[in-house]
């Protein structure tokens, strides 16, 4: 019986050092990316307001993107896909969807060409305003969607 409760102690008294370890250790900034601030509502709210400025006009206002976004259109450009949990941008690393917004699908994946309709938007909103837009469109993620994308920005860090 004191076996037990001993080790149970142990046990958990492992975890809360684990548990302790990551939350101190540099560079983890306690259950978000690195780059996008979905829990800053100044941020947030900045980013409601260029998205609908912006974004919404192709991607949504809901986040649903526009119809058959993962094939071309007859103008050989793809549509605005999804930025909700339906659609891939959570999937990628903050610092990639930055540089897709700020320099266009392209230049950000080294792609020699990518027939897109989404515009690069360097010299059209500041790093800030970019990435206020991405940490609102973070912000309406449902939590597993949130932590799951967390989790991969932690592991795409050198």
């Amino acid at each position: 019986m004191k076996w037990r409760k001993a080790s149970a102690i142990v046990g958990i008294a492992v975890v809360g050092v684990l548990i302790a370890l990551a939350v101190l250790r540099p560079g983890f900034d306690r259950g978000s990316s690195r780059l996008l601030r979905p829990d800053d509502a100044q941020l947030v709210a900045l980013g409601r307001q260029v998205y609908a400025a912006r974004c919404a006009a192709c991607h949504g206002q809901r986040l649903e993107g526009q119809p058959n976004w993962r094939s071309p259109g007859p103008d050989g450009r793809f549509p605005a896909p999804p930025h909700d949990a339906s659609g891939h941008t959570w999937h990628h690393a903050d610092d990639l969807l930055f540089r897709i917004t700020k320099f266009g699908v392209a230049k950000a994946a080294n792609l020699k060409d990518h027939p897109s309709a989404m515009p690069a938007f360097e010299g059209q909103l500041s790093d800030q305003e970019i990435i206020a837009a991405l940490s609102w469109i973070k912000s309406q993620w449902p939590p597993r969607i949130r932590a799951q994308h967390d989790l991969m920005n932690e592991q795409s860090q050198p």
